[in-house]
C-alpha cells in the first residue's frame, strides 16, 4: 500500500476516535440536560428525536469504526456524515433544552445534516442495520425539526 494512503486512514480513525470521545461526553451532558427539564420544555419532542439520533449515530460510527479497523473503507462517507449529525443533534438537544432564541434558526441548518446522514445512509442499509437504524433515527429528526420551524 502506498504511504500517503496509510497516512490518511490514520488520520481517519483518529479523527473519528476523538469524535467519539466528545460525541460520548457530549450525549451524556444533554441526557443530564434533558432530564432537568422534561416536564415544562415545549421542545421535548425535538430533544427526545435529537437524542435517539445521538444514540443510533454512535451506533452507526462505531460500526463504520470496526469496518475501518478490518481494512474495509466502504463506509467512509457515511461516518463523515454520521460524525456532522452528531455534532449538529448534541448542539440541537442543547438549544432545545435550554430554549435558546436561536434554535429555530439552527433547526433548519440541522436539518440538512440530517438529510445528508439519512441519505448517506440508506446507501449501506440493507448490509448493515446500524445505518438502517440511523437513517431511520434521522427521518424521525428530520420529521420533528420540521414541526418545529413550520
Amino acid at each position: 500500500m502506498p504511504e500517503n494512503i496509510s497516512l490518511s486512514r490514520r488520520e481517519l480513525l483518529a479523527g473519528a476516535t476523538a469524535a467519539i470521545a466528545l460525541t460520548g461526553s457530549s450525549l451524556a451532558f444533554a441526557e443530564q440536560d434533558h432530564k432537568h427539564h422534561h416536564s415544562s420544555n415545549p421542545y421535548e419532542a425535538t430533544i427526545d428525536a435529537s437524542l435517539d439520533c445521538l444514540k443510533k449515530g454512535q451506533a452507526c460510527l462505531d460500526h463504520c469504526m470496526l469496518l475501518f479497523k478490518k481494512g474495509d473503507t466502504s463506509v467512509a462517507d457515511c461516518a463523515d456524515t454520521v460524525n456532522e449529525m452528531l455534532a449538529m443533534c448534541s448542539t440541537l438537544s442543547k438549544l432545545s433544552s435550554y430554549q435558546s432564541k436561536h434554535l429555530k434558526a439552527f433547526t433548519k441548518v440541522c436539518i440538512e445534516s440530517c438529510k445528508d446522514c439519512l441519505k448517506e445512509c440508506r446507501k449501506h442499509e440493507d448490509k448493515h442495520p446500524e445505518c438502517k437504524a440511523c437513517a431511520d433515527s434521522c427521518r424521525n429528526c428530520i420529521k420533528q425539526c420540521e414541526k418545529l420551524v413550520a
